[in-house]
């Protein structure tokens, strides 16, 4: 839920048990997370605005983490566009140099697939060219497929995304309309 890795073995109290014992079985209060973001990073950490006492970190369930946080996907890098955004970074430790990588090398995964999809359509193999698109959103840090999306109609974005994967991602790949901003129908 927070690092993206795909590696959910735990479930993780979001609002931790000993600030709020009565959410303890919250269905709401429970995310999939690694082992690592729930046991060594996050552990009871529930940063909160001394102020506002809202919570500085942002709730996947909820919030679109893009709002919070910036992917510069040649580096694998999370930059913060919010206090959230830099709780979360630092909280879960999403700058821990495993994770950069891993999300440099999906980059790299994401724009070997698009082209792998667009071929097999050009073939007319639309099942296979499906179960590509499919596996795409599936994989492991899947957040770069979505800050490839997001970045198409940024300025620069050809800078990162070559044309090629430009004009399968505006013409070609069916993203979900979620990540667009397009609410999905039912």
């Amino acid at each position: 839920m927070y690092c993206g890795d795909s590696l959910g073995t735990a479930i993780d109290h979001f609002e931790p048990i000993k600030l709020a014992p009565l959410r303890a079985f919250d269905w709401l209060n429970h995310f999939l997370a690694c082992e690592y973001c729930n046991s060594n990073a996050k552990r009871a950490e529930y940063p909160c605005d001394p102020l506002t006492g809202e919570c500085l970190l942002i709730d996947p369930s909820i919030e679109d983490p893009h709002d919070h946080l910036r992917l510069i996907l040649s580096t694998g890098r999370y930059r913060a566009k919010t206090r959230k955004g830099e709780a979360t970074i630092t909280t879960f430790r999403l700058d821990r140099r495993q994770l950069e990588r891993a999300r440099q090398d999906a980059f790299q995964r994401c724009e070997d697939m698009l082209r792998g999809y667009a071929n097999l359509l050009s073939r007319g193999e639309h099942q296979r060219a499906h179960g590509r698109a499919q596996a795409l959103l599936r994989q492991p840090h899947a957040d770069v497929l979505y800050a490839m999306v997001r970045t198409l109609d940024s300025p620069g974005a050809a800078v990162v995304l070559d044309e090629d994967i430009m004009g399968i991602l505006r013409t070609r790949f069916t993203v979900p309309a979620s990540w667009i901003g397009v609410p999905e129908r039912s």
